[in-house]
């Protein structure tokens, strides 16, 4: 496209090596035509984390969301399987549900088609007449669904990329912190006013830390460029030292049994394309979405999972508000500075700055998704 000849000079800064490198142009972040190829090229053909296992589990239990602009609707069925469909009916493509409960089966509110668990029409009054119509050949359009230590996944290409082969650098780096072996505990949403990749290129910006939270984590937090694992596609694993994640620093449970052996300060994070980031500590994982609503604004999804065995604590609710009211102090500190950097991106005086030692995993991210949406350097 046009757009690509103008903004291809300060893409080669970027792709330029880390000491020499500049960060992105404003468009990246501003375009409206870059973002509705991003939501082709990553959302649309990509494996995305959509939920847990556990918030599904019983025989008819349901969300419907919409995501990257496509409704989906993701159910069990009464064998117990678990399913994924557009949430748009086969006659006019209604929603047939709203939101997360329980349901027999799926009723669109326009005309009546009925649909069950698995998706499959089970009723379309006065169709009958209507030539060569076959309700056993319609249903809702399937989505394909996988699921990794606990955690749901959709995709919405036709031909999805193998899911274990998508999956292989997080086993790899992350199964030792059994989230198959976990669950939800507190699911926060926030809207944000930036484009989608500044939320993660944030959470994989260790740069910052030491500044602007100094005065909540940053203190008990250390981590060197070393540290940083760089995978295919983007993806990152980084290891390093931080505090439990609570005002003080100090766990309000007990370590993860699977990691009795891990010091106090047992840190990870990871990142997998195109919008998941995983925070791992020795007593709770985070897992994080930023779901795009535009150009410049998202939404953003917080999983905080800790080790079944630590539900039945009998001030587990209590115990909880307190990462999770720690959690909103931190992520309001970052709201401030991500969205002035959005109202940068669309400036005409805006111009991308040097990079940091300290910016290698957003110089990883940056270049892999220059590679992917305007093809490889040459």
């Amino acid at each position: 496209m046009d757009g690509d000849r103008s903004i291809a000079p300060q893409l080669a800064a970027t792709r330029s090596d880390l000491l020499r490198a500049r960060h992105v142009p404003g468009e990246i972040y501003a375009s409206p035509e870059i973002y509705r190829r991003e939501l082709v090229e990553f959302f649309g053909r990509e494996w995305l984390f959509v939920g847990r296992e556990e918030q599904f589990a019983a025989p008819g239990d349901y969300e419907a969301r919409r995501i990257a602009d496509r409704p989906i609707l993701v159910a069990r069925d009464k064998r117990g399987e678990l399913h994924a469909f557009y949430n748009m009916c086969a006659h006019r493509g209604v929603e047939v549900a709203q939101g997360r409960g329980n349901a027999r089966m799926f009723k669109c509110p326009y005309h009546g088609w009925t649909y069950d668990l698995t998706g499959q029409l089970t009723g379309a009054a006065y169709m009958r007449d209507s030539e060569a119509f076959d309700p056993a050949q319609c249903r809702l359009p399937p989505v394909a669904l996988r699921i990794w230590r606990g955690n749901v996944f959709v995709c919405f290409h036709s031909e999805p990329r193998d899911f274990d082969a998508a999956m292989a650098e997080f086993e790899a780096d992350f199964a030792a912190l059994h989230t198959e072996r976990c669950r939800v505990a507190d699911l926060t949403r926030i809207r944000l006013a930036c484009n989608w990749k500044f939320f993660h290129e944030n959470l994989m910006d260790f740069y910052h830390v030491g500044v602007l939270h100094a005065k909540s984590f940053g203190a008990r937090f250390s981590w060197t460029p070393e540290n940083v694992s760089l995978k295919p596609g983007g993806g990152i694993a980084i290891r390093y030292d931080a505090a439990p994640s609570t005002p003080d620093g100090q766990t309000r449970f007990a370590k993860a049994p699977w990691l009795e052996d891990r010091p106090d300060s047992f840190a990870c994070t990871g990142f997998l394309p195109p919008n998941l980031t995983l925070f791992g500590r020795v007593d709770c994982v985070k897992l994080m979405t930023a779901w795009p609503l535009g150009p410049d604004a998202c939404e953003v999804l917080i999983y905080l999972l800790f080790p079944e065995e630590f539900f039945a604590d009998p001030d587990f609710a209590a115990k909880v508000e307190v990462y999770r009211a720690y959690q909103e102090v931190i992520y309001e500190e970052d709201r401030g500075m991500i969205e002035s950097m959005q109202l940068a991106m669309a400036s005409p005086n805006y111009a991308p700055g040097r990079m940091s030692i300290m910016e290698k995993p957003i110089h990883h991210f940056l270049n892999a998704y220059l590679d992917r949406m305007f093809g490889p350097a040459t």
